[in-house]
């Protein structure tokens, strides 16, 4: 009896993906989309660990590399009763995980099916064949010819990180860092000539939620790093202030901020300091601890228009829903759930304060899409300092996408938007998930040339503007780094 998976098709992927499937407004579709496919990438909205890059060692394995970091295929898989521990994610007691990478391999493979329609799908789909030469569907009679192939195209010396970056087309890629980091691998990446292609983003969050588990020693180690001892709230404003000049003398372009409300109310300074002093004895209470996040987006707002740091807000999502999830395994396992977002209220403090400074820039995100049309994209709309992130995380998908520019357009149009953001950790999915972003616009954009609201020299030129254009401008260097 011939073998099933011998028999197989060659696994291909169509040219017209994610194209409008109408025969009038395809064509249209390919044409702007070929003004746009070989443009540089530019990730300035990721979570690629600077380490992998600085050390530019070979990946391990397929499955530590696309599988166990990838809490989009995690979720999934769990959410139809695969145990954590069979995908080998590891606990934080060090209790007993699936270690063989073969293994964890062959549960991802045999569940395939369970992605079908998808981002998840369409991002690996591209990796698998694009990136890695996959020639048979994914399932569990093919996993181990996959897992083979993977392996030894891992292997080869044109795979390591650095060699990506060039492979991928990727002009710039920022890391996300937390405030504390000491940057060293940046420096070590800038000393071998990567210090304008590969740059930090100031993440404060872990020292901005005083009611956050391991806030005090977070603050210790903001204060040695910055050479600000902190034992008052004018020190801790000093210290954030200082690792932000750090952060920009490394190359960042921007922060980012990952509250659960986008409430940018300011405090008075002695209500602040009281808060401040309350969270190092130790015992600040809840309402308290959220008055002072909201008092240091504001005072955020207040640093980037001294220091030139693009400032990134994706409030709306309830981290680590199941705590019993986060003791166990930790954070970023696919437990953050969005919650509704208000923005119009919530903002009005900075935007009373800044909306029209010349210096900041603040890129507004959400995974609340009722809020496209009705708060986000009239806000951006007026403001001079406001711009439109893509959609991201839950609305990362082609039909988020298409929502996205039909909510926002009609208001913010296109120029007040700054282009497609990755948000990956699975660094190999960053051309899959850039690719994805432009079809759509492709889509989108010969839709308004069919129905005569665009011509087509407009198409194009906006097209190359969203790829590539936008998000040069939106986190452009505006600063002179301190020292420089």
């Amino acid at each position: 009896m011939p073998d099933p998976a011998a028999a197989a098709p060659r696994w291909a992927l169509h040219p017209d993906r994610a194209l409008p499937a109408d025969p009038v407004t395809r064509p249209v579709a390919r044409q702007i989309l070929d003004a746009t496919r070989d443009l540089p990438i530019v990730s300035m909205h990721g979570h690629v660990d600077a380490g992998v890059l600085a050390r530019d060692e070979r990946f391990d394995d397929p499955a530590s590399l696309l599988v166990v970091p990838d809490h989009y295929l995690v979720r999934m898989l769990v959410s139809q009763g695969v145990p954590h521990e069979a995908l080998g994610l590891p606990r934080r007691d060090g209790g007993a995980v699936q270690s063989d990478p073969r293994e964890i391999w062959r549960t991802f493979a045999s569940h395939w099916h369970l992605f079908r329609g998808t981002p998840t799908r369409f991002w690996m789909e591209h990796v698998l064949v694009e990136v890695l030469g996959v020639t048979e569907r994914l399932s569990a009679a093919t996993a181990d010819a996959a897992y083979d192939t993977i392996a030894e195209r891992l292997a080869e010396p044109g795979f390591r990180p650095l060699a990506l970056l060039d492979r991928f087309g990727i002009e710039i890629i920022a890391t996300t860092d937390p405030a504390s980091a000491d940057l060293a691998d940046h420096a070590d990446l800038a000393a071998r000539g990567w210090g304008e292609r590969i740059v930090p983003t100031f993440r404060p969050d872990a020292v901005l939620h005083v009611d956050r588990r391991g806030w005090a020693d977070d603050v210790a180690l903001l204060g040695e790093r910055a050479g600000v001892p902190i034992s008052s709230y004018r020190d801790f404003l000093r210290a954030l202030e200082a690792r932000r000049w750090a952060f920009v003398d490394a190359g960042a372009r921007a922060t980012d901020h990952g509250h659960v409300l986008a409430d940018t109310t300011p405090m008075a300074e002695t209500d602040a300091t009281a808060v401040f002093a309350s969270a190092l004895r130790g015992d600040v209470d809840p309402a308290a601890a959220r008055a002072f996040s909201a008092h240091m987006l504001f005072e955020m707002a207040r640093m980037s228009t001294q220091d030139g740091l693009v400032m990134q807000l994706h409030p709306g999502a309830l981290r680590d829903h199941d705590p019993h999830v986060a003791a166990t395994l930790g954070h970023d396992v696919g437990y953050d759930i969005p919650v509704a977002t208000e923005y119009v209220k919530a903002l009005r403090p900075l935007l009373s304060a800044f909306g029209h400074h010349p210096d900041l820039r603040l890129v507004l995100f959400t995974l609340d899409e009722d809020t496209f049309s009705r708060e986000l994209a009239p806000l951006a709309g007026v403001y001079p300092a406001v711009r439109l992130g893509a959609p991201w995380w839950f609305l990362d998908s082609p039909d988020g996408m298409r929502r996205f520019r039909e909510a926002v357009t009609d208001t913010a149009g296109f120029a007040n938007t700054t282009g497609f953001v990755d948000d990956t950790r699975a660094f190999l999915s960053i051309p899959a998930r850039h690719d994805l972003s432009r079809r759509i616009d492709a889509g989108f954009l010969a839709r308004l040339v069919v129905e005569h609201r665009l011509d087509l020299d407009e198409a194009l030129e906006t097209a190359v503007d969203l790829a590539y254009g936008l998000p040069r401008a939106a986190y452009a260097r505006q600063t002179t780094p301190a020292g420089a």
